[in-house]
């Protein structure tokens, strides 16, 4: 099979298809989306009216769906920034393709994570607080708190995110500048500033663009290794291990390139863009998604290994009780979904069947989802002290505000790709066919 298959000339009328008008199908989805985030917002209305009793947090959960929540979308954002910038450093062509929805991906995953510390601290009104800057009250925010680490790391994070987004697009956005017209080029011509592609502004483009590829790709391990000291750093019993920045990590990716083949695959077919997205591209993530599966199912057998051997009695109670205790099903769906339902990926036929690896996708980020839950509640429910276990048990507002995450995440996704290529144009050229390969024959393709 032909890897890339596709001529210059095309490019640009084949990948701006998804910014013109928008069809039926696209309104009912984006339709969907809304009504979904709308019961979000009203779930968290109710939330904030009645108090944090309506949710099932209680003594001594009292980290439950929207730390699991928040967990979860960060690592949902890793895999932008691993296709991005490190794929981009070591010049992989299958990246091309997919980087500039990763990308996207990354930024309103980590806009959604953001939304949970918010969320969890109840009195949103004040969660400014966290933020240190000096101020009249002179107080100080706890710098030992867990919480006040993740505001660093989600910010730095999302701000290298965001710039290393937005200079990539310049060059496309141009494109699109030049073919649109009235409010809509005026917009376009602020957001391509100035980019009339002559040779200094690539140069100047390709040494910045390196520069924060550089600078992005330490966040892929720093950023979710702080978010796994959130719980490392504490002697609760599951939680206290050296393992869980690696773990973190390795899972983050996985769940994250799950994700992005969620998306593409339908993407794909929506918009008519088979010949540039093709299974080759699903091959070479598939390979990536199977890496970090064998790296996170190792992990689990890590963890009961050291708990066994460790012999310390209460580590081996909370992991006989994750197994088969009170929250056995998260932990026996984490298992199946992101150890065995994976493992058809270890053949070529079935990572190039795409409506197969998309089914398989899914199941990957729901058992991710369990995997946090599994982590956070089954510990906090059942510590050192048998006086003060308790059960957790989400509630309807729980369910209903993750819901509306999910619907936030794609209602963003599905405005950017209306409005913005979610392809590199200029990255798409370099590895087409060349436009002048006919002018032997006195006839040259014209972009």
């Amino acid at each position: 099979m032909k890897e890339i298959n596709f001529p210059y000339k095309d490019i640009n009328r084949d990948i701006l298809r998804s910014l013109e008008k928008p069809g039926l199908l696209y309104v009912a989805i984006v339709s969907m989306v809304v009504a979904g985030v709308i019961f979000g917002g009203y779930c968290w209305g109710y939330q904030l009216v009645k108090g944090m009793g309506v949710a099932g947090l209680n003594h001594p959960v009292g980290w439950g769906v929207y730390i699991t929540d928040f967990v979860f979308w960060v690592g949902i954002g890793h895999a932008g920034t691993l296709i991005s910038a490190i794929l981009f450093l070591f010049r992989a062509r299958w990246r091309n393709a997919i980087f500039r929805s990763a990308e996207a991906m990354t930024i309103f995953a980590v806009m959604t994570a953001g939304l949970f510390p918010v969320i969890h601290v109840g009195r949103a009104w004040v969660a400014w607080w966290l933020i240190p800057y000096p101020n009249q009250r002179e107080l100080w925010v706890n710098f030992r708190s867990p919480l006040l680490w993740d505001v660093f790391a989600v910010s730095t994070y999302f701000s290298v995110s965001v710039l290393f987004f937005s200079l990539g697009l310049v060059p496309d956005v141009a494109v699109i500048r030049d073919k649109a017209k009235g409010l809509r080029r005026s917009i376009y011509r602020y957001i391509a500033l100035g980019w009339a592609s002559t040779t200094e502004q690539w140069r100047h483009y390709m040494a910045g663009y390196g520069f924060l590829a550089a600078l992005a790709t330490p966040l892929v391990l720093s950023v979710h290794s702080v978010v796994s000291w959130d719980f490392a750093v504490s002697i609760v019993p599951g939680w206290h291990s050296t393992i869980f920045a690696p773990y973190f990590v390795a899972g983050a990716v996985f769940s994250g390139m799950a994700m992005v083949v969620t998306i593409l695959i339908p993407f794909r077919k929506i918009f008519g863009i088979e010949k540039y997205l093709t299974p080759w591209h699903f091959d070479n993530m598939g390979k990536l998604i199977v890496l970090t599966s064998t790296i996170v199912s190792y992990a689990y057998a890590t963890e009961y290994f050291i708990a066994y051997y460790g012999d310390d009695p209460f580590e081996q109670f909370i992991f006989w009780e994750r197994t088969f205790g009170h929250y056995a099903l998260p932990f026996w769906l984490m298992v199946i979904c992101n150890c065995i339902v994976p493992i058809p990926l270890w053949f070529p036929k079935v990572r190039r069947h795409l409506p197969t690896f998309f089914v398989l996708s899914i199941f990957i980020n729901v058992g991710m989802w369990f995997e946090r839950f599994n982590i956070i509640v089954s510990s906090l429910a059942q510590d050192y002290d048998p006086f003060a276990w308790g059960w957790y048990v989400p509630s309807w507002v729980e369910m209903g505000i993750t819901l509306g995450s999910f619907c936030w995440f794609f209602m963003w996704f599905l405005l950017f790709i209306k409005y913005f290529p979610a392809m590199a144009i200029t990255e798409m050229k370099e590895i087409a066919d060349p436009p002048m390969k006919h002018a032997s024959a006195g006839h040259m393709e014209v972009a």
